[in-house]
């Protein structure tokens, strides 16, 4: 999973970055978008893995992972200036969620935070990005028109532009839009920002941390928000002490850290569920969109499994747990044998039986 960070200059960007990955990246404003984003890989916490590995004892184990890429600081002009087209600008394009950090504290000049205005204004130069680059595409379909190319392809790449051209002037995220099997799949190389989930990280200080319901109800009537102590919760998170770091987090009234709070929000606003794989060799979590057919499960461990998929072997992490062993499992016949459509749901454990 890769989450794109991005937000206004001074939003503690790279605060939240060190924050969720205990890294020690400058905390400045990049001086502009030839800058090299900051990146970094997390686990992601899951005491059923931990428990897992202690029962099978493998020689590997395997958390999921969250790619975490802290982006050039936006701002109103950003899209029109370019910034958008620049070369670190990919990483955020192959994201598979935008996270957007809004300052929530006093800057050093004193000015008051304005995190609505700030959210409405990064959206903007969001819709603006895409707008850009579905119209320079239609400048393009026109000219081959011009040339004696008009296919079928064609037109119906023009008419889902346009489309989408309609849809983003009336201030709509393409993610709002209602596109068919088809349509998703000729628009998926444009890679359009507001067609990514969307999420919100109000950074607040510490004196006012917890005390914000209004602006987080107001950003909840839209997006899914989560908030942070970004400087707190930097310091707290370079601590060594695990005591220390309990009575902090108790002081704050912080109950998860801020990795597992903006992990359980990815998962929720991407719809992912986590499934597992066990055995003497390895035991490893996968995520998988909610809803995905157990074959889709099998292409996510390795393209063959799903190529030369027979069966799904499956039980839950639950069941393990309560009764002690994977033949405890097997006895009380919780194990169960499915075929290609079988849903996988949060906390499966599947083996694939497969022929290629």
């Amino acid at each position: 999973m890769k989450i794109g960070l991005i937000g206004p200059p001074n939003s503690g960007k790279t605060t939240i970055f060190n924050a969720l990955t205990k890294a020690e990246a400058p905390v400045t404003g990049y001086a502009n978008c030839k800058a090299k984003p900051n990146l970094a890989v997390v686990d992601v916490v899951d005491d059923r893995v931990t428990c897992l590995s202690k029962m099978y004892k493998p020689q590997k184990t395997v958390y999921a992972t969250i790619e975490l890429i802290d982006f050039v600081g936006l701002s109103q002009g950003s899209a029109s200036e370019g910034i958008f087209a620049g070369t670190s600008m990919a990483l955020i394009k192959n994201a598979d969620a935008l996270a957007l950090v809004v300052r929530n504290f006093p800057d050093d000049s004193g000015e008051p935070p304005m995190p609505l205005k700030d959210i409405e204004t990064i959206q903007d130069e969001l819709l603006i990005s895409d707008m850009i680059v579905a119209e320079n595409r239609l400048e393009r379909i026109e000219h081959a028109y011009k040339r004696g190319k008009k296919t079928n392809a064609l037109e119906a790449e023009e008419k889902t532009l346009r489309n989408i051209v309609e849809h983003l002037s009336a201030d709509r995220p393409v993610r709002d839009l209602d596109l068919d099997g088809e349509q998703e799949k000729m628009m998926r190389g444009f890679q359009f920002l507001t067609q990514k989930p969307f999420m919100i990280i109000l950074n607040s200080g510490e004196i006012h941390f917890m005390k914000n319901q209004q602006i987080l109800t107001e950003i909840e009537k839209k997006n899914r928000v989560v908030e942070f102590a970004g400087k707190f919760e930097m310091e707290l998170s370079r601590l060594i002490d695990r005591q220390d770091v309990k009575l902090f987090m108790a002081d704050m009234g912080i109950q998860e850290s801020a990795r597992q709070r903006l992990t359980r929000l990815a998962y929720e606003t991407l719809g992912y569920v986590s499934f597992f794989t066990v055995g003497s060799d390895e035991v490893r979590a996968w995520s998988v969109v909610n809803g995905s057919p157990v074959v889709k499960a099998a292409e996510t461990i390795h393209a063959d499994l799903a190529r030369g998929f027979i069966r799904a072997e499956c039980f839950s992490c639950d069941d393990l747990m309560n009764c002690g062993s994977e033949k405890g499992v097997r006895e009380k016949g919780r194990v169960h044998l499915e075929g290609k459509e079988y849903i996988v749901r949060d906390g499966d454990i599947v083996n694939i039986r497969f022929h290629v």
